[in-house]
């Protein structure tokens, strides 16, 4: 894929129907309750009917896209776990035994790993093998990625999931496994929105003070070689980026373009929104944040892009862990609103609730 081809691709996004959310919207103010008493949960059904393009919602089969890469950065010191925790953490995808598996077990929803650039290889028919090279180089040195690299990396992302709707899942999840890829977030955030490095970039999965500041240097140190274009999401993303982040980008665009919605994790999820928006903006539309995470960033990204997060539990595991958390909101939706009754089922006369009603 190369930039005309991504931009025909982003070219094909269309909005949500309009029709098909005031439909929802009449349905849902018919209900036996007070108008938008439900609230973010009746928002959750606009949006799905808006994406879907009828009021006739679905939440099942849901998946997580998980894109696991290293980061060159990590020569930099600024990680507290070793490189090869990655591969580590990947392989263990596989056995069911992470924080992610159990979520997902626990919310009936599937995840997708995907191999898109670890500093090892597999050989297990989980985990898809999608390399693009062995790691990106180490920022604070060189750029991450050349641009065909980060292009690559999205076309992935755009192919696995266009391989999961073909299989006919519905509601999708953003994850990734990287070590050193919250100081790769921190760089594309502080570049894309213009902060200060300090004000975007956290402890990560919990960094010592000198490893933390070994961070914040690495960042200062790339932005200020690289001089990455602010206004190109695509050079900010090769330059300071991961292979992970790019391809979770390119799960964005697939979702937009096929009318799914989106569940943004954490802070490198968020990174990768922000990049997906900053490229087309209509992708906010098929986007719904999960948490908030406690990474630094995470709430001037979502505040960026006009998304508000469903829920705070302290959370920083990443890996798509908020997801399958939302995907039971999503459910819970569903299963609700779709099955209470109208103020006709009830026998109930709706003149005597117009104080109630719109």
């Amino acid at each position: 894929m190369d930039r005309e081809n991504l931009k025909a691709y982003i070219e094909q996004i269309r909005p949500l129907n309009r029709e098909a959310m005031m439909q929802m919207e009449q349905y849902l103010d018919g209900l036996t309750k007070p108008v938008g008493a439900l609230g973010k949960l009746e928002n959750l059904m606009l949006q799905l009917a808006g994406t879907a393009g009828t009021v006739e919602v679905k939440t099942q089969p849901k998946v997580t896209v998980i894109m696991c890469s290293d980061n060159g950065v990590c020569d930099a010191g600024v990680s507290s776990c070793p490189q090869e925790v990655t591969a580590t953490v990947t392989y263990n995808f596989t056995r069911g035994i992470t924080g992610m598996n159990r979520l997902s077990e626990f919310a009936k929803a599937d995840i997708h790993i995907v191999d898109v650039g670890v500093k090892a290889d597999f050989s297990h028919p989980l985990i898809h093998n999608r390399k693009v090279c062995y790691g990106t180089k180490n920022m604070a040195i060189e750029p991450a990625m050349t641009e065909q690299e980060a292009l690559q990396a999205i076309s992935v992302g755009i192919e696995e999931t266009e391989k999961l709707i073909e299989k006919g899942y519905e509601i999708f999840g953003t994850g990734e496994m990287g070590i050193g890829n919250t100081t790769t977030s921190a760089a594309i955030t502080a570049a894309l929105l213009e902060e200060e490095i300090i004000k975007v970039t956290g402890k990560g999965s919990g960094a010592l003070d000198t490893v933390y500041h070994n961070k914040v240097e690495a960042i200062k140190t790339a932005l200020k070689v690289h001089q990455p274009t602010i206004a190109d999401p695509i050079d900010v993303l090769a330059k300071v980026g991961g292979l992970d982040i790019a391809g979770l980008v390119g799960v964005y665009m697939a979702a937009a373009k096929h009318g799914k919605v989106v569940v943004v994790d954490g802070f490198i999820a968020a990174a990768a929104a922000l990049v997906a928006y900053k490229l087309a903006p209509i992708t906010k539309a098929y986007m719904i944040a999960s948490h908030l995470s406690k990474e630094a960033g995470m709430a001037l990204i979502l505040q960026h892009i006009g998304l508000e997060p469903h829920f705070n539990l302290d959370m920083r595991l990443g890996e798509g862990s908020g997801c399958p958390i939302l995907f039971n909101l999503l459910d819970m939706a569903q299963y609700t609103l779709l099955g209470m009754g109208t103020f006709e089922d009830a026998g109930v006369d709706k003149s005597n609730y117009m104080h109630i009603w719109k």
